[in-house]
């Protein structure tokens, strides 16, 4: 992509990683940690002024799972639910995410909310808190598919529709996330 640093890319005149921090902000999700690791001090400095907390991941070499680790450590207030966002999902919007809360926040006793679409996984995910403490007992050795396969039973797949599927990394995004019934 012609850049070090994904999450430095402009996108309309802001990084990518503010701009997923904004679009956060503005679903007014609660207690938004942002886990920082390759280039925190630039990433870290890309976020400046927005109300959200930062922590530093110094294993994030060791793979993305140490980042979702670091994260979930951090977290303080007692929540119910925990939404998984990856930062370099520039094109969801605040509905995106007060989609998959709702989507949560209906389900009961389904403690996980997974995009899907056309059989593919995708992201962001949300768990209930509950799932907090396994995830930091078991170690980097447990990736978000294991967990969610181990869960199969509590896991709900909330399927979406690409409004406009784009991608700065992975094959598959969506950009528009819309229930369907």
């Amino acid at each position: 992509m012609g850049a070090d640093n994904k999450l430095l890319l402009p996108i309309d005149g802001e990084p990518v990683v503010r701009r997923v921090a904004r679009r956060l902000l503005d679903a007014e999700l609660e207690d938004i940690v942002a886990v920082l690791g390759h280039e925190a001090d630039l990433v870290s400095s890309a976020l400046d002024g927005l109300a959200i907390r930062a922590v530093i991941n110094p294993d994030y070499r060791d793979g993305q799972m140490t980042s979702v680790h670091a994260g979930l450590a951090a977290l303080s207030a007692p929540v119910d639910g925990i939404m998984i966002c990856l930062a370099d999902q520039p094109f969801l919007e605040a509905r995106d995410y007060l989609a998959l809360v709702e989507a949560f926040a209906r389900e009961g006793e389904k403690s996980i909310v997974v995009p899907t679409h056309d059989g593919r996984r995708g992201n962001p995910i949300v768990l209930s808190a509950a799932h907090r403490e396994e995830i930091l007992a078991r170690g980097a050795n447990l990736g978000c598919k294991q967990f969610i396969a181990r869960n199969g039973n509590t896991t709900t797949l909330f399927r979406v529709t690409p409004g406009d599927v784009r991608t700065l990394s992975r094959k598959y995004w969506v950009e528009r996330v819309d229930l369907v019934d």
